[in-house]
């Protein structure tokens, strides 16, 4: 019998590792995946919500196919791009509008796609969006996902966003690449175009669906605001969170964006897990402390055409790097299905595309099902706590383009102040200064770092906010020449009577000091320190770091009372059974971590029961530890490569029903009280199919093998 032969081209799916798999009726809302595609059982990855994605003509077919599946069937689709040639082409109002795509200096328009441009957001197109979302509230949907709001900093030279400039500000618009002032004013209307439009189809969709007596929430999956910054793009991220209307957020981090190159130790190079947890961290940051709902995503592959060695090496470092922050537990496991389990791509060293291996397609599964499980946790990550660095909107909007040769290549300016923390071990977390007025937001921050090289603030009250921590005892330092061309922008700063020379001006006035060219100051119960240099030269030289770390000590080990300063190689938590791991590599130490068993290796598709677990640095891992497993008298699955549905145990049988997309291998580890004397596997129709089982007397659990199905496999074991 084959029961791992080779299998079409699928892969991600889904996991079980939790103890007591139960069935999730259509409501539950802790998994999801978006598709464009209907229903099919090759890519069936048994999450709890089915995003279906873009209006068409077809939109009411592939929700039903969803449903009839038994999905939470809810809408997602692009707000800056979409297949929506019928607003340009005029079918809509009449009217052309081709004049709102975003377009650069030379006149080229900036598409997402062939005949999709990224749209400018006037009234006109806010009111056909409008249209769009009725027809998803008149099809019963009542969750809407409005991605990425997205404005090239490149962009801005279009006629429609000329009027705008005009409508904004009340004068003629001004060509960005001419002056700092210009390049910040088009970054503020570009950030102020998406609130605006945002704001205005939720309050419609709220205000709609409340007339047909149903209740919507609107959602905005996003990019980070670190990606945003890298990749120069302009979006409302931070203010959405107190936007009435708006009832949470998906966070879009995944290979794609975690893998941009930045700067340490004066090398440029891709550091896919220590960036994936900023992203992550950073979109926590910004929607926590609002008490706005967020899920994390991550993707076993990416956009861009890599090898499949490529896809699951950074899909591990994603993946691990989003379970280190315990208090989420809802999760996008996947976009586009389809595009994983019937794609091709190619094998490192090879030429040939071919469809993913069946060993990873099983080990994907087993990942993402073990999302549909994973519990929040009140548990910490490991290594000293309460360093925040402070981050704000305005990131997005110096970015582009380059102004009197001062350049901060690869976002070095943020970088410079975590990265060296980091790569010491220390989880340090970032703080959005547009979140300064919740009294969650530094609460649990001892240390707080920032600069105002690459971002300024928007209002005088974020000064006048970080002067009352200081003052009730916080420790700040601050970095910065405060030379970078933006600092002399029109802003409130230097207008309607202040006449500040730099936005540090005003937050050192208001924390009573006058830079005199000593590092340290006392306001209040607080201290601040001040370093003039700019944080980028902390990673674009080697060793730049050095003092930077040394300051990091005194205050931190000043300010808490837990000791000093602990630096290691690796992070590490424990969240319900799971120890989640990555140890880093360019750290303090060369050492792999050790776990201690028994533990089950989750990233390995056989699932095998090892007595210690070793961690390499460049490495993560996600282990089952068997010492913790719940009610361990009760037979239950473990970890699998399916979802388990309806179980049942009478006595010495145990049985359920496990779904997984058809054709793929499952691989289930379950915890019996004996070795078992009969495992029979059914398919729907009653019909016994092959199965593989082996048992382990030390752990108590069999392996089980056989391939999954769709429509469900019906497992008895005596």
């Amino acid at each position: 019998m084959q029961i791992l032969k080779q299998l079409i081209a699928l892969p991600v799916i889904a996991l079980l590792c939790t103890q007591g798999y139960s069935q999730k009726n259509n409501a539950a809302e802790k998994t999801s995946f978006q598709a464009s595609a209907p229903w099919n059982a090759a890519y069936d990855v048994r999450s709890d919500i089915a995003m279906v994605y873009g209006m068409d003509s077809t939109f009411t077919d592939r929700v039903k196919s969803y449903r009839d599946r038994g999905y939470n069937v809810q809408f997602m689709t692009g707000i800056a791009w979409g297949n929506y040639q019928d607003y340009f082409e005029g079918r809509f109002d009449g009217k052309t509008h081709f004049e709102d795509g975003q377009v650069e200096r030379n006149g080229r328009e900036i598409g997402h796609g062939k005949g999709i441009p990224y749209i400018v957001p006037t009234d006109g197109y806010i009111a056909y969006f409008k249209t769009l979302i009725k027809k998803v509230i008149d099809a019963g949907v009542t969750s809407i996902y409005l991605e990425e709001p997205e404005f090239w900093a490149r962009g801005g030279y279009s006629e429609s966003f000329k009027k705008e400039w005009q409508k904004m500000y009340g004068f003629a618009w001004m060509p960005q690449h001419e002056s700092p002032e210009a390049t910040y004013l088009s970054s503020k209307l570009k950030y102020q175009l998406y609130f605006h439009a945002l704001k205005e189809v939720f309050q419609y969709a709220k205000t709609y669906s409340e007339s047909k007596g149903l209740k919507v929430k609107c959602y905005v999956p996003t990019h980070s605001l670190l990606n945003y910054s890298s990749w120069q793009i302009v979006s409302p991220e931070a203010s959405l969170a107190a936007l009435p209307g708006m009832d949470g957020y998906i966070a879009q981090v995944w290979t794609g964006t975690s893998r941009e190159p930045v700067y340490y130790n004066g090398i440029k190079k891709e550091r896919v897990f220590e960036n994936a947890f900023l992203e992550y961290g950073s979109m926590l940051s910004m929607t926590a402390p609002t008490g706005r709902k967020i899920y994390f995503l991550t993707d076993p592959i990416e956009d861009y055409p890599r090898t499949w060695d490529d896809y699951k090496q950074n899909y591990q470092a994603t993946y691990t790097a989003e379970l280190m922050y315990p208090s989420v537990d809802n999760f996008e496991v996947m976009p586009w299905p389809n595009r994983i389990y019937q794609g091709k791509f190619k094998l490192a060293n090879s030429t040939e595309k071919q469809p993913i291996s069946p060993a990873y397609a099983t080990q994907m599964q087993v990942m993402v099902n073990a999302l549909n499980e994973m519990p929040a946790s009140a548990n910490t990550i490991n290594g000293s706590k309460g360093i925040g660095v402070l981050v704000g909107n305005s990131m997005m909007f110096q970015r582009f383009p380059v102004h009197n040769n001062y350049d901060d290549p690869q976002l070095s300016n943020f970088y410079g102040m975590v990265m060296p923390l980091l790569k010491r071990g220390i989880p340090v977390e970032t703080v959005h200064m547009e979140n300064l007025g919740f009294a969650g937001t530094l609460k649990n921050i001892k240390v707080l770092v920032m600069s105002y090289a690459n971002m300024k603030p928007q209002a005088a009250i974020v000064n006048e906010q970080l002067a009352q921590w200081v003052k009730n005892g916080g420790r700040l330092i601050y970095y910065g020449t405060d030379t970078d061309p933006f600092q002399t922008v029109k802003e409130w700063w230097n207008t309607n009577g202040k006449n500040y020379t730099t936005p540090s001006a005003h937050l050192f006035e208001q924390l009573h000091i006058s830079p005199t060219g000593k590092e340290s100051y006392t306001y209040g119960k607080g201290v601040v320190t001040i370093v003039k240099q700019d944080p980028k030269e902390l990673v674009l030289t080697a060793g730049g770091d050095e003092n930077f770390m040394r300051i990091i000590k005194t205050n931190y080990e000043s300010a808490t009372s837990k000791g000093s300063l602990q630096t290691n190689n690796y992070f590490y938590l424990e969240r319900g059974p799971y120890d989640i791991a990555s140890v880093m590599e360019e750290s303090v130490s060369t050492e792999p971590l050790h776990i201690q068993g028994p533990v089950i290796d989750m990233f390995d598709p056989a699932l095998p029961v090892l007595k210690e677990k070793i961690v390499p640095p460049g490495q993560q891992s996600l282990l089952y530890d068997l010492k913790r497993v719940k009610e361990k008298n009760i037979a239950q699955v473990l970890c699998a490569a399916s979802r388990v549905y309806d179980e049942k145990r009478n006595g010495n049988e145990y049985s359920f029903i496990t779904k997984s997309p058809s054709n793929t291998n499952n691989v289930m580890r379950i915890l019996l009280q004996g070795k078992p004397t009969s495992v029979i596997t059914k398919d729907k129709d009653g019909k016994k199919i092959d199965n593989k089982s082996e048992w382990d007397e030390d752990s108590r659990t069999i392996l089980l093998q056989f391939i999954n199905s769709a429509d469900g496999i019906e497992v008895e074991i005596r």
